[in-house]
């Protein structure tokens, strides 16, 4: 599958929590930092998604928001 996204981060899966009936929390630790996300149950269950899984996350750069 052909991405235009450039900005990709490898790193595993270190927790995934549900938050009610959908969506679940997921954490993945990208070298010593954690970054959350928030993904459907559907797309873990889909994915496969486990505590410990290697994943890469694709960050397009114009849905990247900073604050100080």
């Amino acid at each position: 599958m052909a991405l235009s996204a450039r900005n990709r981060l490898e790193g595993t899966v270190t927790s995934i929590t549900s938050r009610g009936r959908s969506p679940k929390s997921s954490s993945t630790s990208v070298g010593a930092t954690k970054s959350p996300a928030t993904i459907t149950s559907g797309s873990v269950e889909r994915l496969g998604l486990a505590e410990g899984d290697e994943t890469t996350a694709v960050v397009k750069a114009s849905d990247v928001l900073l604050s100080n």
